[in-house]
């Protein structure tokens, strides 16, 4: 079966990041691929990674860089899927102001979906929503997802309570 989310990176660096995409789409059994494209050092394979998601079966694409992190807003610039971008804080960046700063001020017509630093696990969450707009059984396992989160915070409450 084919992967529905790309899930790319600038670096190997960004792995223990993005990592936490992997295992949110793993726990919605929504499939997925990841791997290294540097919007810098590939820009060949970076091109031809966007341009090919679509007929690769892809729905999405997660992109996480740090620094300058051009990769989301470059792949977005070459396919018409939704792109998440990631703003990654690296040993390079800026307190990682320059990643969100990047991701976030894309010009008009070339969109990119912006979390927050580091943010990878809400863009799984974000791309698994996209998909489950066709998907009725994965917007199903999104509801008890969110109401074990609630479930969850009911408990802290009454944890709190007791004291």
């Amino acid at each position: 079966m084919n992967p529905h989310v790309g899930i790319i990176m600038g670096s190997e660096s960004d792995l223990v990041v993005m990592e936490a995409a992997a295992d949110v789409l793993k726990e919605f059994g929504v499939t997925y691929e990841l791997t290294i494209v540097s919007a810098h050092r590939t820009p060949d394979r970076m091109r031809t990674y966007a341009l090919g998601a679509r007929a690769r079966g892809l729905k999405v694409i997660i992109a996480g860089a740090g620094g300058a992190a051009h990769l989301p807003g470059m792949v977005a610039s070459y396919t018409t899927l939704p792109v998440i971008g990631v703003p990654v804080k690296s040993s390079n960046s800026i307190d990682g102001w320059d990643s969100v700063l990047s991701i976030l001020q894309m010009p008009a017509g070339v969109p990119v979906a912006t979390v927050a630093l580091n943010g990878a696990k809400n863009a799984a969450i974000l791309a698994t929503q996209m998909i489950a707009l066709a998907d009725e059984s994965l917007a199903d396992k999104l509801l008890a997802y969110k109401k074990k989160m609630e479930k969850q915070v009911l408990e802290m409450v009454d944890k709190i309570k007791v004291k």
